[in-house]
């Protein structure tokens, strides 16, 4: 349900909740996630304004609100107040206002709408600050006081009933069976023993089935035992960007549990960032201990199979340039192994201006690319990128995200550029070699 406000940007709300009981949900869960790393970001910042030259919103707007500390000014007032180390002082002479409705409905535009999390901000500041995972931990309140873009409030109560926000797990086989005939390639489902269980994003379940195929080619291919399985399948993980902790959880432990129930010893994911992030950073958080299984990337997976000579791929006479995935890259680590697996190719790599860990967001990660009222500023970091890639004079432009290669194809359709993105992963299943 939409909320009226003083300004042009559109507010939501979910559940009927009055707006004290919001405030306080949001509060509590501020100070739940106050910890001392949280503590020591929020003090270390020394206001130098780097991190707004470093912010894909800031540089192509303009706007100072979009300056990534900026988009910390609730949750940092809830710290002095409540977690600070002058925290009852600051309370009994009231030197800083607690957040009110207002101030979480403005900020739901930029923790939601002008910031992907991508963590661009973090390798600029000098202080080390993590700012893209104390927004996360901001977005983890907001979700409380259900102050978030329906849209994604949409996405988180259907991946609630369904364990996706794409499809019910009792659909997967008949997808799966449709998407092997379409595609002529068989795409095994719910074995009761495998040693990869395989998993997807949204998309590749609804209009983007060629990159199951893709995926089922080249596993087919390196001679690997696998499965995907209605017990845990999606791997985007919707919870993640919301801050929907609960869901975050139970959608992890999904594939985790799956995997160890089939005897896999590999979760293989799908090409999507926040997948990443999910899967392999967070998942042992959920277990306090190392984990039964290994997590990998399918980027990363590539990069072994290719090095292994399980798969060999044909070269392509063409000059590339390659956006990095924030999640993937920057956040993930696998600047290198995007590019092993282009040089096997045979791709002549020229490099954007700004590429590997300092490369710029697609503008869609974290959620905003399913939130429609943030089309018009993802529209303007779709011009940076575009910019960026001409002036490499490159042929063709590849990435290894799903989500980036949505948020890219739309900017291309709604401009008419004529240079369209594409898949590592399928461009491998399209020149494997006999």
């Amino acid at each position: 349900m939409s909320v009226a406000t003083a300004t042009p940007a559109a507010f939501d709300r979910q559940g009927e909740a009055p707006d004290e009981a919001r405030v306080e949900a949001a509060m509590r869960s501020f100070a739940t996630d106050f910890g001392r790393t949280a503590a020591l970001h929020l003090e270390a910042c020394v206001h130098c304004g780097l991190c707004a030259q470093a912010c894909h919103f800031h540089v192509t707007t303009g706007d100072a609100k979009y300056t990534p500390v900026r988009k910390l000014e609730p949750f940092r007032r809830a710290y002095q107040r409540e977690a600070g180390p002058f925290a009852p002082l600051v309370r009994a002479l009231g030197l800083v206002k607690p957040p009110t409705i207002a101030d979480l409905q403005q900020w739901q535009e930029l923790i939601y709408d002008s910031c992907n999390m991508c963590g661009r901000c973090t390798v600029i500041c000098p202080m080390g600050i993590d700012i893209a995972e104390l927004v996360r931990d901001a977005r983890h309140g907001m979700y409380k006081a259900g102050l978030l873009p329906e849209r994604l409030a949409l996405m988180d109560r259907t991946a609630r009933q369904w364990g996706s926000p794409a499809t019910p797990a009792e659909d997967l086989p008949d997808i799966l069976a449709e998407a092997a005939e379409a595609h002529g390639v068989p795409i095994p489902c719910d074995l009761p023993a495998a040693d990869v269980l395989m998993t997807a994003a949204p998309a590749e379940l609804g209009d983007h089935t060629q990159a199951l195929a893709a995926a089922a080619r080249i596993l087919h291919r390196a001679g690997v035992k696998w499965t995907m399985h209605q017990g845990g399948y999606d791997a985007s993980n919707i919870g993640f960007n919301n801050g929907d902790v609960e869901l975050q959880e139970r959608l992890t432990r999904a594939l985790i549990d799956t995997a160890v129930k089939i005897g896999a010893h590999t979760v293989l994911l799908p090409e999507c960032g926040h997948a990443y992030g999910a899967a392999r950073w967070e998942a042992a958080r959920w277990y306090g201990a190392k984990l039964p299984v290994r997590v990998v990337h399918m980027t990363e997976y590539l990069d072994e199979l290719i090095s292994n000579g399980r798969i060999r791929v044909n070269k392509i006479a063409a000059t590339a340039t390659f956006h990095d995935p924030c999640q993937i890259v920057r956040r993930g680590g696998l600047e290198a192994a995007a590019r092993r697996v282009l040089a096997a190719l045979g791709f002549e790599l020229r490099e954007l201006q700004n590429h590997g860990v300092t490369g710029y967001c697609c503008g869609g990660g974290g959620g905003v690319v399913s939130n429609q009222r943030a089309a018009p500023l993802r529209q303007k970091v779709f011009a940076m990128k575009r910019q960026q890639v001409e002036a490499t004079g490159a042929e063709r432009l590849v990435t290894s995200c799903g989500q980036c290669l949505i948020t890219l194809e739309m900017g291309a359709k709604q401009t008419g550029w004529d240079k369209h993105p594409e898949s590592l992963m399928e461009l491998v299943a399209a020149q494997l070699a006999d």
